[in-house]
């Protein structure tokens, strides 16, 4: 299955697969506002098998097939401010 990968200009590390070159109208407006414009990255074909950096390949298919995209949100960054070390220690 071919996907045609776009980023966001406005939201980093943020992606969307079409089924379609260029078929924005697939995603929902309210989703294509919050990317605001979207830029060609590249063409992937997405095999059952194939690893993606992020995500699994299962998932992306069957959201092109059903929705006719998919949404890569960039990972979880949110750091526990518990964990650094704030050099308070006696």
């Amino acid at each position: 299955m071919q996907a045609h990968i776009y980023k966001s200009l406005r939201k980093d590390d943020t992606y969307v697969f079409l089924a379609a070159r260029d078929d924005f109208d697939r995603v929902p407006a309210p989703v294509r506002d919050a990317l605001g414009r979207l830029q060609f990255v590249m063409e992937l074909d997405v095999t059952p098998d194939r690893k993606l950096a992020r995500g699994d390949a299962a998932t992306v298919r069957e959201n092109l097939a059903t929705r006719g995209f998919h949404l890569q949100m960039p990972p979880n960054g949110a750091v526990d401010p518990m964990t650094e070390d704030w050099g308070t220690d006696a």
